[in-house]
């Protein structure tokens, strides 16, 4: 069906200083999720002192918020095409202030975790809408890649501002205060996104489907708590009996999709390899972030002794290289195609990877930081272009499907790294730790749980002799964990490039074409598309 034949998306396009103002309010709803992946990372040593929670439940208090978002990021998606992206998103919007500033006096981990969760709901209804009014708002290819360059930005700059005021926050207030930032930032998008923000919406969209929606949570929360279960004291056939859960309900999935004369969700769009790859590299980008930031925060804050603001400054140069580097993409992709700016981009994640693993038992602060300039540098260049390819490769008239799906691979992307990441690193460190007889069995076991535990375990030991060891056991564990982590981590990053490199270099999609504009933007206008 050509784009003609779907009338809302031929509306007038708002004028040129619009866009760019409408762009501006857009950036407030990404510019909080990146401040609350990063802010939570660095409040975890907080955290852990305050509500004592399990390694577990630590892991889950990161983990439940981005994996129901990408459970209903394409439900949200679809719900968008249907009754109005800016509507959606200023419903988001308002949820999401209200259940935040409720989340910041959560008395234990289990009602944080709830309060995580239902934060997700309204999460998904603000990203995907974001992703997909800048693909109808931006029709031309050029304006475009820079709006998405603008974008993707905004999540690095989020993470950069993220430790910056998240430290602030919690070196002068309690852990809570980091969920309260949610309130200023919405407003400019509640009182301005009415005005500026163009509605649009699908006039032929996929139909709502429970069963669906059923089917597409019982696919990656099984695999997740598959993934914690197999990294953890679960015993293995129940992590084997949950992945297998997320198998079968994925491919449930997959099928109930194909048969449906109006799907949800257009699975036939991962036939295009261009949109798959672009996939996979935006899914391996954030797994990459995400994986290294979560055992980052807790070197610099516990092992380093910096403060939380420390630490937040510590990482900025490498936030703001992938800001840069956001922006670099764009002429690059003019000078060398986008595949290359793609596989350049892995190459420098990867490579971030093999310094940890090398440098990274040592706990040498110059290497780390090294390490984690290099990684901004390759997320920078591959998460820009990524997302461009992926709605590049679409007809407008799907962009709220394409920037669903786009999104649930960065969330699924944010979920993997902390999830297998950071239960690998939390498995390595109970099996490394040497524990001082001297301690009681609960003073033990908080020891093993995590390295927080373990510091505030050793604080409270009369034996300045038996703190010293413990502290020394538990450094030493955790680093040798990072080790093996980093390792992992890179193998995976060598194994999607790839995999990466093969879809792209094969298609005629990432060449000249899309660097100049022609390419799946002018084969989206042809009847029968």
């Amino acid at each position: 069906m050509s784009l003609t034949q779907h009338p809302t998306n031929q509306l007038a396009q708002p004028g040129r200083a619009r866009r760019w103002a409408a762009l501006a309010v857009l950036m407030f709803p990404v510019l909080l999720v990146a401040v609350d992946n990063t802010v939570l990372s660095f409040a975890v040593p907080a955290l852990s002192t305050a509500l004592a929670p399990t390694s577990t439940q630590l892991l889950w208090i990161i983990d439940v918020y981005p994996l129901v978002l990408a459970a209903l990021l394409v439900p949200m998606g679809s719900l968008g095409d249907r009754i109005g992206r800016r509507r959606l998103l200023l419903i988001g919007g308002v949820g999401f202030a209200v259940v935040s500033a409720g989340a910041a006096f959560m008395p234990d981990a289990t009602l944080l975790i709830g309060a995580r969760a239902l934060m997700a709901v309204f999460g998904a209804m603000l990203m995907p809408a974001t992703l997909s009014l800048i693909r109808n708002i931006f029709i031309d290819a050029g304006e475009r890649r820079m709006a998405i360059a603008v974008w993707a930005s905004a999540f690095s700059g989020g993470a950069a501002l993220g430790p910056i005021v998240g430290g602030w926050l919690l070196e002068h207030f309690w852990w809570g205060s980091v969920f309260l930032l949610a309130v200023p930032m919405l407003l400019p998008l509640l009182l301005l996104g009415p005005f500026l923000i163009p509605e649009s919406r699908d006039p032929a969209p996929g139909r709502m489907d429970p069963g669906s929606i059923v089917l597409a949570m019982g696919t990656l929360a099984p695999i997740v708590y598959g993934i914690k279960a197999a990294t953890g004291h679960s015993p293995a056939w129940v992590a084997g009996a949950a992945i297998a859960v997320g198998v079968l309900c994925g491919l449930a999935f997959v099928r109930r999709q194909l048969r449906a004369s109006a799907p949800m969700l257009d699975v036939r769009l991962f036939g295009n390899p261009v949109f798959s790859a672009a996939l996979v590299v935006n899914l391996v980008s954030v797994f990459a972030l995400m994986g290294f930031i979560y055992f980052l925060a807790q070197h610099l804050q516990l092992i380093a002794g910096l403060s939380p603001m420390e630490a937040g400054f510590f990482m900025v140069p490498g936030l703001v290289l992938t800001v840069v580097f956001g922006f670099v993409a764009v002429p690059l992709v003019q000078r060398i195609g986008a595949s290359s700016v793609v596989m350049t981009g892995l190459s420098f994640s990867a490579g971030a990877y093999v310094l940890v693993v090398a440098f990274g038992r040592s706990g040498s602060l110059p290497a780390l930081l090294a390490a984690f300039c290099v990684l901004g540098i390759g997320v920078g260049l591959a998460e820009t272009i990524s997302n461009d390819l992926a709605l590049s490769a679409v007809p407008s008239h799907r962009a709220g499907s394409a920037a669903a799906i786009s999104e649930t691979a960065y969330e699924v992307g944010s979920v993997l790294g902390t999830a297998i990441l950071g239960s690998i690193l939390n498995a390595a460190y109970s099996s490394g730790i040497v524990v001082p007889e001297q301690l009681d069995p609960t003073q033990a076991a908080r020891a093993r749980e995590t390295l927080a535990g373990a510091m505030d375990t050793a604080g409270a030991l009369p034996s300045s002799e038996h703190a010293t060891a413990l502290l020394e056991s538990a450094a030493h564990a955790f680093d040798s964990g990072v080790t093996i982590t980093a390792s992992i981590g890179a193998a995976l990053m060598l194994g999607a490039l790839l995999v990466v490199k093969k879809a792209l270099r094969a298609s005629p999609a990432t060449g000249k074409t899309v660097r100049h504009g022609a390419g799946p933007e002018r084969r989206s206008r042809r009847p029968g598309t």
